[in-house]
């Protein structure tokens, strides 16, 4: 798992829309990364919307938003055209990136253990330091949280 203070591991993925999108490209924009578990359920679903409805307000704080999940390009891009989606969403097929940002982790259900991304939130300062890391997130009111973390500096 990463820690507030290290530097964020850098990332180049496919996104929603065609092309890629990397870390070292985005900066020295302010870097939201949020992770999610997949597209199009109820929880994700409303994370992105929320995410869309601020990503002006994010925009004029210096921040960009990206989610990530392991779904792929396709499902991302149906999954923002079915919700009117304006966040980038990059695809991480291979885990690879949400093993190194520590989302990648066992969890249970009705008894039963699997392995499957916690929802977690990383914001990035713009000389790629790892400012604050919202682990576990519950969704409601999470979006304004992390916008009130990005304007705080």
């Amino acid at each position: 798992m990463i820690a507030e203070g290290q530097t964020a591991p850098d990332f180049t993925l496919p996104r929603d829309g065609g092309g890629t999108v990397a870390l070292t490209e985005l900066l020295p924009k302010t870097v939201v990364l949020y992770f999610y578990p997949k597209d199009d359920t109820p929880g994700c679903t409303t994370e992105a919307l929320d995410f869309t409805r601020l990503k002006a307000d994010f925009e004029a704080a210096g921040a960009v938003v990206v989610g990530i999940s392991k779904d792929s390009v396709a499902k991302h891009d149906k999954f923002c055209k079915k919700h009117g989606l304006g966040v980038i969403l990059a695809s991480d097929e291979d885990g690879d990136t949400c093993e190194r940002y520590g989302t990648w982790v066992e969890k249970s259900m009705y008894g039963k253990t699997y392995m499957g991304i916690e929802r977690t939130t990383v914001l990035i300062g713009g000389d790629g330091i790892v400012r604050r890391i919202w682990p576990k997130v519950k969704v409601k009111g999470h979006a304004e949280d992390v916008l009130d973390a990005v304007r705080a500096g």
